[in-house]
């Protein structure tokens, strides 16, 4: 029997807070999304990062601790909060975010023990994590495989692909295609590109493949692109075609977008 693959996900976590008339709050953010997904998916997850010592933390360890993602990597912080985003909910149900503070997530460092830890799982996603490059060189330096969804990277001394097995982003139909030929320049062994409600994108220098998102009439969006790299990781880790892990990912993000947040979870009402 072939054992369950070891995944490891470091950087963000986010408390998503939907103002009134919603007036509830979410737990996500990427690197919390991708190890949940992938723990659903039967993998031996763990999520590496740091919250505050305040309310919104221990709800989102509170809903890891649900998940059966491994928290041995969770730092509290208690001089900064747990990160949040207010989001207000326009009429015709459309998204806006009124503000984001990166709080806790934007002064973690992996420690030196954590990085030995990391080095011992058979593949590492990073989210969005703010030092500029250094995790993903020390864990390429060790020969360790190594994800990174760029588009939740907003600074260039963190949007660099040289050391990355896989880089994820995300782009319009019309510069799919580009985008994944620039970061394959740059370095990544791999390029896959979400394109939204028209699918995604894959490229390796040798080939490239398309493949169709999944039609949905959704509860909630929130969460869909991290779902579609957890699937992405889990195929094509285990040595699933390309064609296969782009499916994978699709049928996940689908499967996420029919409930409220980047996975099952019950809201926090906020007073």
């Amino acid at each position: 029997m072939r054992r369950p693959l070891r995944i490891a996900t470091v950087g963000d976590n986010c408390i998503d807070r939907y103002l009134p008339p919603l007036n509830y709050a979410l737990a996500g953010g990427n690197a919390v999304n991708v190890a949940v997904q992938l723990a659903m998916l039967g993998c031996e997850s763990a999520y590496f990062g740091a919250i505050g010592a305040d309310r919104d933390g221990r709800f989102l360890q509170d809903a890891l601790k649900q998940t059966g993602v491994g928290l041995g990597g969770l730092i509290v912080n208690p001089s900064r909060p747990t990160a949040y985003t207010d989001i207000a909910t326009e009429a015709g149900g459309e998204r806006r975010f009124v503000f984001e503070e990166f709080g806790a997530c934007a002064d973690y460092r992996v420690p030196d023990l954590a990085l030995a830890q990391l080095a011992t799982y058979d593949h590492v996603h990073i989210g969005w994590l703010n030092d500029g490059g250094a995790l993903k060189r020390q864990l390429h330096g060790l020969g360790v495989s190594v994800s990174q969804d760029l588009s939740v990277n907003n600074t260039p001394e963190n949007l660099d692909p040289a050391a990355l097995t896989i880089a994820f982003a995300s782009a319009d139909v019309a510069n799919a295609e580009a985008t994944g030929r620039a970061l394959l320049a740059r370095g990544a062994k791999l390029a896959v590109i979400t394109l939204g409600a028209a699918g995604s994108l894959a490229m390796d220098g040798r080939s490239t493949v398309r493949a169709p998102a999944i039609p949905v009439d959704p509860v909630d969006t929130t969460g869909a692109g991290d779902s579609f790299i957890a699937g992405f990781l889990w195929s094509h880790l285990r040595g699933e075609s390309l064609e296969a892990a782009m499916s994978c990912g699709a049928g996940q993000a689908r499967a996420t977008c029919l409930h409220l947040g980047g996975f099952p979870q019950t809201p926090l009402a906020m007073g």
